[in-house]
């Protein structure tokens, strides 16, 4: 069983295993402390071997990309359905696969479920169409998160925006126009991350 990561402990993992996900290989020490500003390379290797011995990766000596995600050890994310990004739809929900968590590192105990994105309402906050969001299952948020929201029984995925005691689900293309929330509205959860492969 593995020791529960502390949040900069699982940023750096993210890194790591969203690295390893796109390029088929892991960063290097140089690179990671790069991205995260650390001002040494000591730094990444005391992160890396904290890692190591809470049984999330291996090390190998002398390389320099010497990073190895213990992938079989981590837990898969159901991809439930498909959200629009654009105009409401119907919501279903049925397992359409599993997202295997070397593309992103999250607590075992968290009940995180992938949705497969649909339209364009999203492209200016980096949404495009067939991208994976990963969702926090919560029933409230706060001003300017990007939520899954119910409506009418209806799904679609927008900004959440609180203006003069009226709320909106704001998108983030000109296209089209906030949608004013009022009665038979709910909270599916909060996305936490985006995915997208380029094949």
């Amino acid at each position: 069983m593995k020791k529960e990561l502390t949040e900069k402990q699982r940023k750096v993992l993210q890194f790591i295993a969203q690295r390893v996900s796109r390029e088929n290989r892991p960063p290097t020490i140089r690179e990671i402390a790069q991205n995260f500003k650390f001002s040494s390379t000591g730094t990444v290797r005391d992160y890396l071997r904290l890692l190591q011995a809470k049984g999330y990766l291996k090390l190998q000596a002398k390389k320099a990309r010497a990073i190895e995600l213990i992938s079989e050890k981590l837990p898969r994310i159901p991809i439930l359905a498909q959200v629009q990004a654009g105009s409401p739809v119907l919501s279903y929900e049925a397992i359409e696969d599993y997202l295997d968590l070397k593309q992103l590192a999250c607590r075992e105990d968290e009940q995180i479920f992938a949705l497969r994105v649909k339209g364009d309402s999203m492209i200016e906050a980096g949404i495009m169409p067939e991208d994976l969001v990963l969702i926090r299952p919560q029933l409230i948020c706060e001003n300017g998160d990007i939520i899954v929201a119910l409506i009418d029984g209806e799904t679609t995925i927008k900004y959440f925006r609180r203006q003069q005691r009226k709320a909106y689900l704001q998108p983030a293309n000109n296209k089209y126009a906030p949608i004013l929330i009022k009665d038979n509205f709910s909270i599916i959860g909060k996305v936490i991350s985006v995915i997208r492969k380029y094949v």
